[in-house]
């Protein structure tokens, strides 16, 4: 978990001083129950995917720069692997889970039942396992979305990208024009059989879905 508290210490500090601060609380416990249901849900298929338990701690959530992410992940040239989605429908917007490249060998190994250190390069069997993940956490998130603010919207298939961080990042600016500036943030931890693996996912919505999402009473 040091990885997970790291990161949020780091966010703490960014959103201290943020215009956003405001904004990220009103939003934080609708967000919370969006990404405990969508994880939770997320973990489930996985199990069945797998046929192993795959567990999730509870996510926690935070709103913070897009600008700021790749100081989240450890600097922009930190080499990384990032699982990319673009939600389509009434919650316009794009999905992205990202982990540190040695993260994700790991990651895959507590996927495919292999004893840690077994996987050692991305290839096509390992990517399509970080696509399932990417896939299982992307369409339970929208629906949790759906049932909670009655937002319709469906993913589009993953892409699996290994690169720079600031590079993986180019990608989602690049298409992300009208998009927004703020990316929701949700770390946690995948387990299995005493293993745990850290994971962040990151969705950047459009600014009038957080508008939404405010309006909505909980």
């Amino acid at each position: 978990m040091k990885w997970l508290l790291q990161e949020a210490e780091i966010c703490e500090d960014i959103m201290s001083d943020s215009p956003y601060e405001s904004f990220d609380e009103q939003l934080r416990p609708l967000l919370e129950i969006m990404a405990r249901e969508g994880i939770q849900h997320a973990a489930e298929g996985l199990s069945e995917m797998t046929g192993q338990t795959i567990t999730v701690t509870q996510p926690t959530v935070s709103l913070v720069p897009l600008t700021q992410v790749p100081y989240l992940l450890g600097g922009p040239e930190n080499e990384a692997v990032g699982v990319y989605l673009r939600a389509e429908g009434e919650m316009a917007g794009q999905i992205m889970l990202i982990f540190p490249y040695e993260r994700a060998l790991k990651l895959v190994d507590l996927l495919i039942g292999e004893p840690e250190g077994t996987t050692q390069e991305l290839g096509s069997y390992e990517r399509s396992a970080l696509a399932e993940v990417g896939n299982l956490c992307g369409a339970f998130f929208l629906n949790a979305v759906a049932s909670l603010v009655g937002m319709e919207a469906r993913p589009t298939p993953p892409a699996v990208m290994v690169d720079m961080v600031a590079a993986i990042l180019d990608v989602i600016i690049a298409t992300a024009a009208g998009v927004g500036e703020n990316v929701l943030m949700m770390s946690t931890t995948f387990m299995q059989g005493g293993r745990e693996e850290e994971a962040s996912f990151w969705v950047i919505p459009d600014p009038k879905v957080l508008k939404a999402f405010l309006n909505k009473k909980i």
